[in-house]
């Protein structure tokens, strides 16, 4: 038996989990210049929390807060906290919420998954890798890739970004 479907049948791991958030990130990347240089950015304002009910049954929510984006370069974070991006004044979270998961390997999973930005809605495929770790932790490992125009984060100087923004988490959680 692998270890995600041993995690998923253990009585033990019932219950809820919480984000370890040192241990935790939540990233993007984008090309910009017309597809010469990637612009990659971390959240670090994340929060989680993660339900396995005993019948291995997993649901979930992540809290981004928009505002905690940083690329390194002050002048683009504030432009990208702005109205022509994430509008953080108006929509100040980004929630990743998790209604089911089905093994699909020995560690990998699909997740059903919704995805708001902006106020905007959107089911998000999401393939991730899951990981029990020997402290009792597990990680969790995804990516995916959006069309970030989808849910008006529409700003594009003279065409200079696609509109395919991959999103990057690698976060690890604890049964509370």
């Amino acid at each position: 038996m692998s270890a995600l479907h041993a995690l998923l049948n253990d009585p033990g791991a019932a219950g809820t989990w919480q984000l370890v958030p040192a241990r935790s990130s939540v990233r993007f990347k984008n090309k910009t210049f017309w597809g010469l240089a990637t612009v990659t950015g971390k959240f670090g304002d994340v929060s989680a929390t993660g339900q396995i009910s005993a019948n291995g049954a997993v649901s979930g929510r992540l809290d981004i807060r928009a505002s905690s984006l940083k690329t390194g370069i002050g002048k683009r974070d504030e432009h990208l906290r702005s109205a022509d991006f994430f509008d953080v004044e108006n929509h100040p979270d980004i929630r990743v919420e998790v209604t089911a998961l089905k093994p699909t390997g020995d560690d990998t999973a699909d997740l059903t998954a919704t995805l708001t930005a902006r106020g905007v809605s959107r089911p998000m495929p999401l393939s991730a890798t899951i990981t029990p770790l020997g402290d009792g932790t597990v990680q969790l490992t995804a990516q995916t890739s959006v069309d970030r125009t989808t849910f008006g984060v529409s700003g594009n100087m003279i065409g200079m970004m696609p509109a395919t923004t991959t999103l990057l988490a690698d976060v690890v959680f604890a049964k509370a």
